[in-house]
């Protein structure tokens, strides 16, 4: 018996978007992208750790280093 079986849905592919969607609404980033992005545009230029790039997220979101933080309001 098959409960919610919808022909071309993609569980993983859904998840997948709405963790990147979730993500980008806190100010995370897609460290994946990032690195992508790096290497194929910024040749030779050290990339960030995982770690790093959580980190300097967060600081640019919540204005670390006299930086204006990101409001909505």
């Amino acid at each position: 018996m098959k409960c919610c079986s919808l022909p071309g849905l993609d569980l993983a592919r859904l998840a997948s978007k709405l963790r990147d969607g979730a993500r980008l609404m806190v100010g995370q980033g897609d460290y994946d992208a990032y690195v992508a992005h790096m290497r194929a545009t910024h040749d030779g230029a050290p990339v960030m750790t995982q770690a790093e790039f959580f980190r300097a997220r967060e600081d640019a979101r919540f204005g670390v280093g006299g930086e204006r933080a990101f409001r909505c309001c």
